[in-house]
């Protein structure tokens, strides 16, 4: 009962001690804290690596895309100097259909 009530607390042998109970609580308190932060850097830089990941897709993209332009207008610079000119619409593919009568005619 004195445990639930919190009498052993009054004791002469607990009363020398109590300094470094306070001492070790204010540890505790510290870890606690520090843990905490240590958590939310943690969190900060897994949201940094995905910003990360993020802009190095968008990088890769605008690289792709510019050594597209880029090569699309150097085969313009050239096209000029070949006096050639764009196509204004795409080419069409012709089909021929050949007769069978050779095939006719061997028989």
């Amino acid at each position: 009962m004195d445990i639930i009530k919190g009498n052993f607390l009054n004791r002469d042998e607990v009363k020398a001690h109590y300094k470094y109970f306070l001492f070790i609580f204010g540890l505790l308190m510290v870890m606690i804290y520090s843990n905490h932060l240590v958590n939310t850097k943690i969190e900060h830089v897994n949201k940094l690596k995905e910003e990360t990941e993020e802009y190095k897709s968008r990088n890769a993209y605008a690289q792709s895309r510019l050594i597209k332009i880029r090569m699309e207008s150097e085969l313009g610079k050239e096209m000029v100097q070949d006096s050639l000119v764009s196509l204004e619409s795409h080419p069409m593919k012709l089909l021929i259909k050949a007769d069978n009568t050779d095939d006719k005619a061997t028989r």
